[in-house]
């Protein structure tokens, strides 16, 4: 069984660090800071004049853990105990349910539902009850 470990400290940082590139990215741009959205938007047929602005917010999700690293000497050690088939079938899910879905649980969850979308909410329930469907098949009833 996958251990799960309490971190609130961490845990309100990283959601107030969320929450705050949300509203400085609608404030500075009027957009909505949906992951998805962004990354999808750097690919033909999307990509169009604002890629840069796009790219350089996924790059500074991928170098948070480095940074981390570089200012406190230790980063995060994410313990995934899956296969690759596996790891790769649920990124195809969750790619699949963002599109589906319009969107992505930071876009949903982080500023739909702070702008009171019932389509967000909605969709924030959808994603919630499927993470916890997941969690019980895959940890009471087929034993991961």
């Amino acid at each position: 069984m996958i251990g799960t470990e309490f971190t609130p400290v961490a845990s309100l940082l990283g959601g107030a660090l969320i929450g705050a590139s949300a509203v400085m990215l609608m404030a500075a741009k009027g957009r909505i800071a949906g992951v998805s959205g962004i990354a999808v938007r750097l690919l033909p047929p999307y990509a169009d004049g604002e890629s840069a602005g796009r790219l350089a917010f996924i790059l500074g999700i991928v170098m948070a853990p480095l940074l981390l690293l570089f200012v406190t000497g230790t980063a995060p050690v994410p313990t995934i105990e899956a296969g690759p088939a596996l790891l790769v079938l649920a990124g195809l899910l969750v790619g699949f349910g963002a599109v589906w879905g319009n969107g992505c649980t930071s876009g949903h969850a982080v500023c739909g539902l702070s702008r009171l979308s019932l389509r967000s909410l909605v969709a924030t329930l959808t994603f919630m009850a499927t993470a916890m469907a997941t969690v019980f098949l895959t940890r009471h009833l087929l034993g991961g």
